[in-house]
């Protein structure tokens, strides 16, 4: 399952907002959560019940998909997790990352 672990990248001409992320999350069947992690804010070896997707506002994180790949989330990046996916995070760099988080029950 976890090979179906995917990112779309932001490849709009404009920077994301919080406010049209939520509402395209929404669209697309999630709940929606705000999130901010603190530069330094590691997650070790996790996974969800449910199907998430993280959105990236502003900052950046690492995640890695456990046995697949490492993959760095910029502002307006995207991932799509199935559930079940093991997988850590971290904040890159020295500001704050600011994410939505959608969850499909």
């Amino acid at each position: 399952m976890n090979s179906q672990y995917r990112v779309e990248r932001w490849n709009e001409p404009y920077a994301p907002d919080a406010a049209s992320l939520r509402s395209r999350l929404v669209a697309d069947g999630y709940s929606v959560v705000q999130w901010t992690d603190l530069p330094g804010t590691e997650y070790g070896p996790h996974s969800h019940a449910n199907e998430q997707s993280h959105w990236v506002v502003s900052g950046e994180i690492e995640l890695e998909i456990t046995g697949i790949r490492k993959v760095v989330l910029a502002p307006g990046d995207r991932d799509l997790m199935p559930p079940g996916t093991e997988h850590t995070a971290r904040v890159i760099g020295d500001v704050p990352v600011v994410y939505l988080i959608g969850e499909r029950v």
